[in-house]
């Protein structure tokens, strides 16, 4: 409770009603702009087995394909905050909506746009990419380039919308909506495929993205702007001490610091090698499941569709359960940053239940769906968190930068991690153990979270924020 200001502890205690709940419904769209992201980038991971036997990709094709996405995003994550910052809330996410949604759909496209690539690679003195591999990696890039957006678009509306003490639960229920996205994936790709063919699950997935941005430039401004918006609500969002201090700040012009200025600060670092160390474990579950259950178990994309549907609605719990965790040791007594780090320490046990998903694989595929659901969960718990680290040390001007350096490091680790699987699958394969692949592969995803929670700790023990950006 904010002791430095009368008007804010009175706000803090007001009845819910009487202060207004319009932040929620900027939530809302958050969430449905992250469920969207998530149907888009998971149409391929869907779709990977069939295509790799319609256009004969191994392991390391596939690969390359998926960590072009992860690369473009990751340099596209240090620019997006950048230009958020810079650009503003509202505009930026139309842009990068607009992007993602049109690479999503370049996908459906990709062996014309293989082919050109392929032939100016050629004219060029260059080796041939196979035609379809090519054509992917443009949609790929694309795709990426705008989903590079939506989490630091997503986090500085929050730091905009929210109080410090609501932040992290507003994150855990718009960050939800990747799972619900990793949910509808399953349901509904197989199925437009077999009906109208993969190239329409691209077509029809992708154009999804330009109906929720009617809804975005309908409801959202900035809410010293917000005509929704109650006095009584913005006060309330304006109700922590640094915002006390400096009601004007909603309507000063943009600031922004320089990357190296905000490198130069601990706080960035710890940021950094949470995201680097943990980002690429969940983008290992999602481009690598269909794979897994396809090479373990012979599974056909149909037959995915409730394993995967289970284990992505099991993430739901660790997301929103996630963003609430840290008020369980706030309310105790425990500082917000002390609070938080708590939670993500007792989170960073449970992926521990990964190591046990290829020993007892022979069970049957439930076994590992039911153990990779409880790693992945505890991933989405850990992410909410994570995210709200930034907005609870760096000041509202900074956070869509801080967020895109984090986001950056997240990709490459997940570039590094989709590399290294490619080679390993491919590698135990032609020596019949894939399963030795696998489970070098699940030991890193269930160890990362203690390793990222040790170093963070290490550079940042103790909360301190940054007033001096």
């Amino acid at each position: 409770m904010n002791q430095h200001n009368p008007q804010a502890v009175g706000l803090a205690d007001a009845p819910a009603a009487a202060i207004g709940k319009y932040r929620w419904t900027i939530c809302g769209l958050l969430f449905f702009a992250t469920t969207i992201n998530y149907l888009d980038r998971q149409v391929l991971s869907l779709l990977a087995p069939a295509l790799s036997k319609e256009f004969g990709w191994s392991n390391n094709d596939y690969a390359n394909i998926a960590a072009v996405f992860q690369f473009v995003y990751a340099i596209s994550m240090l620019f997006a905050g950048r230009v958020i910052d810079k650009m503003g809330t509202r505009r930026a996410f139309v842009l990068a909506i607009v992007v993602w949604s049109f690479g999503a759909i370049l996908h459906a496209y990709s062996v014309a746009i293989g082919t050109a690539v392929s032939n100016l690679f050629v004219s060029v003195g260059l080796a041939a990419v196979p035609i379809s591999v090519a054509g992917f990696m443009v949609g790929r890039a694309v795709l990426a380039l705008g989903e590079a957006g939506n989490f630091p678009a997503a986090i500085k509306a929050t730091a905009e919308y929210f109080p410090k003490k609501e932040r992290s639960f507003a994150t855990g229920i718009f960050n939800s909506g990747a799972n619900i996205g990793a949910i509808l994936a399953p349901i509904t790709v197989p199925l437009i495929a077999e009906l109208w063919g993969w190239q329409a699950a691209f077509i029809i997935i992708g154009a999804v993205g330009f109906v929720w941005m009617g809804f975005w430039l309908y409801f959202y401004e900035t809410p010293a702007r917000q005509k929704r918006l109650s006095r009584a609500e913005l006060d309330y969002i304006n109700s922590d001490a640094a915002d006390a201090a400096a009601p004007a700040a909603a309507t000063e012009a943009p600031r922004k610091a320089s990357w190296f200025k905000l490198l130069a600060y601990r706080q960035t670092w710890a940021f950094t090698a949470g995201k680097f160390l943990t980002d690429g474990v969940w983008w290992f579950f999602l481009f690598w499941l269909p794979k897994f259950m396809s090479a373990q178990y012979g599974m056909t994309t149909t037959e995915m569709v409730v394993p995967l549907a289970v284990l992505y609605s099991m993430t739901m719990v660790g997301s929103i359960g996630g963003g609430w965790f840290p008020a369980y040791f706030i309310n105790r007594g425990a500082s917000v940053y002390h609070g938080r780090m708590r939670a993500m320490l007792t989170i960073a046990f449970f992926p521990l239940a990964v190591l046990l998903a290829q020993p007892f694989g022979y069970l049957g595929v439930w076994v590992p769906v039911l153990l990779i659901g409880i790693g992945a969960s505890a991933h989405q718990a850990w992410s909410a968190n994570l995210f709200t680290t930034v907005s609870d040390m760096f000041p509202k001007h900074s956070v869509g930068s801080v967020v895109g350096i984090g986001g950056m490091a997240g990709g490459l680790g997940g570039v590094l991690i989709t590399k290294v699987a490619g080679k390993l699958f491919d590698h135990y394969n032609a020596l019949g153990q894939i399963q030795t692949g696998y489970m070098i592969m699940f030991t890193f995803c269930a160890l990362a979270y203690l390793l990222a929670w040790c170093i963070m700790k290490a550079l940042v023990p103790a909360h301190k924020e940054i007033t001096d950006l």
